[in-house]
């Protein structure tokens, strides 16, 4: 999502939500993000999963020096120790190969996705072994950068709704779905906006 997009998406949902644009009027716009699209994005989401910003980085440095080419071949070649040195627990590096394997065995075609429609892209992805509703719908935000996705299973964005709209507890995701329909099609906006809230209002 670049500038020009957020900001007409944080427009569009300041008049139809009281509340977000009283935070809008606060905050500004979220800034822009977008991540690349391709097999070392989805293997930098496995490294990633329950490690903070700053270790998952320095992981996935050590496996990007380790496979020179970030490529299913290249995943594929090198032995399981040798991830599992690099950082990898086992549980990653059985994702990680089982990643690989999908693309070389053309049962995951990443290209494709841009084809499929939301939920068709998100069923693809979270057939892979380690890729749950909110891998995908991250994917489908930063790097495919679909519009009207809200990645309600996020701690972050549920406590921060909560917070915007005054509530004494977070919703639950199904209650936050509900909360934000109407943000619709700009949810994906509105969700990075919710981000921001979530870190600049100590959430």
């Amino acid at each position: 999502m670049n500038s020009n997009v957020i900001t007409q998406g944080v427009d569009a949902i300041a008049l139809v939500d009281k509340e977000f644009a009283n935070a809008l009027s606060t905050l500004g716009a979220p800034a822009a993000k977008v991540n690349p699209h391709g097999f070392e994005t989805f293997l930098s989401t496995i490294v990633s999963q329950q490690l903070s910003t700053k270790v998952a980085t320095v992981i996935m440095q050590r496996v990007k020096v380790l496979l020179k080419n970030v490529t299913p071949e290249r995943v594929m070649e090198v032995a399981d120790q040798a991830l599992r040195n690099a950082g990898l627990s086992w549980r990653k590096v059985e994702y990680a190969k089982g990643l690989a394997q999908a693309v070389l065995a053309g049962e995951f075609d990443i290209d494709g996705l841009d084809k499929l429609n939301d939920d068709e892209a998100i069923t693809a992805i979270t057939k892979l072994r380690g890729f749950g509703c909110w891998s995908a719908e991250i994917y489908l935000m930063f790097s495919l950068q679909r519009l009207d996705i809200f990645p309600a299973d996020d701690l972050g964005l549920l406590v921060a709704l909560g917070k915007l709209k005054g509530l004494p507890e977070k919703p639950t995701a199904k209650q936050a779905r509900d909360m934000v329909k109407h943000w619709s099609p700009w949810r994906s906006v509105g969700a990075l906006f919710l981000w921001e809230y979530y870190h600049k209002n100590d959430c």
